[in-house]
């Protein structure tokens, strides 16, 4: 991997602002290449639900028979970022590109991966902690819509809110379930910090959405 370069023209659809960018970019440069021909865009759109139903399933058995089959889901999530992070990907790489039709699929697979994500969490918790998993799903969905009305303003595509994309929120989660293995009842708390955190992003980014909405008006206005 020591001197992969980002091949920019699978990028040039989206601006990327997440931490995680560069060694993201560099990391699907030399893995597209090697996706073999039988493997169509939309077969990894599938193997990114397939991840989140194993997310889903390792909060199961975390639930049913030991905690540590949480670590199953770090696994999963990662089959659900290389099918959603290449999808796309593959198809500028074999000029098979559809942009809408490809958009499209994409948003809707994110919100189904998120509500499997979230259910799964939702399984696990117990009592009032719950809720936690319902308001964890609705925020993230609210970054989504924040997400596409910015894309409709401005005709710029982009996933980020800032420093944070997909792939950072995969990461923490991940790091927040090992430390659930670890100490066990620990992830209430991360997931409400979390949940704090997502909503003072989406008031953040909300202001700033409508700021834009604002310039785009006086724009038409002129």
């Amino acid at each position: 991997m020591a001197g992969q370069k980002v091949n920019k023209k699978l990028f040039q659809d989206r601006k990327r602002t997440n931490i995680l960018s560069e060694p993201e970019q560099k990391l699907i440069s030399y893995l597209v290449p090697k996706v073999p021909n039988w493997i169509s865009s939309d077969g990894l759109t599938a193997i990114g639900l397939l991840g989140a139903f194993i997310v889903l399933g390792s909060f199961l058995l975390a639930e049913y028979i030991h905690v540590s089959y949480l670590l199953l889901a770090v696994f999963g999530f990662f089959v659900q970022w290389f099918g959603d992070s290449l999808d796309g990907r593959i198809a500028y790489y074999r000029n098979k590109s559809r942009k809408w039709y490809g958009f499209a699929l994409d948003i809707v697979m994110d919100w189904v991966s998120t509500v499997l994500i979230g259910l799964g969490y939702v399984f696990y918790a117990v009592g009032d902690a719950k809720y936690l998993g319902f308001a964890l799903v609705a925020l993230y969905g609210w970054a989504m819509i924040i997400s596409q009305l910015r894309y409709r303003i401005t005709d710029k595509y982009t996933i980020d809110a800032g420093l944070l994309g997909p792939t950072e929120i995969r990461v923490i989660i991940c790091l927040v379930l090992v430390l659930e293995v670890i100490l066990p009842g620990s992830i209430d708390y991360s997931v409400l910090m979390i949940c704090i955190a997502l909503l003072f992003v989406n008031f953040v980014d909300t202001k700033k959405l409508l700021d834009l909405g604002d310039i785009r008006d006086a724009e038409e206005k002129k």
